[in-house]
């Protein structure tokens, strides 16, 4: 999917804003679905800079471990949180509840 010619945060947000309402997905799967496999920091640094995206739903992006890992880049570090619980995610101590249950992988959904 990579193209060279597109910014790869760019990229990065049209997944994102493919990960369905209640489900999420973290930094390495979006990497590895775009072609860099080391790339998990990239994503990560996309995300800091979609919280001016309203379009993008960068609270749906957590850790390889389901961790609300970008919480401080929120306006608030609860409102990553609020706005998972929102769509049906429980969260506890930071975390996704039933995380393999919630996982979305751009590599096998979007073939």
């Amino acid at each position: 999917m990579k193209r060279s010619s597109e910014n790869y945060f760019d990229l990065v947000y049209e997944v994102v804003k493919l990960i369905p309402t209640g489900r999420v997905c973290t930094y390495g799967a979006i990497a590895n679905y775009l072609g860099l496999k080391s790339g998990a920091r990239m994503v990560g640094y996309a995300m800091n800079a979609a919280h001016g995206l309203p379009e993008v739903p960068a609270h749906r992006v957590v850790n390889r471990q389901g961790v609300l890992t970008g919480k401080h880049h929120f306006s608030s570090p609860e409102m990553m949180q609020n706005l998972l619980e929102n769509e049906g995610v429980t969260i506890e101590n930071d975390q996704v509840l039933d995380f393999d249950h919630l996982f979305w992988d751009p590599s096998r959904a979007l073939l």
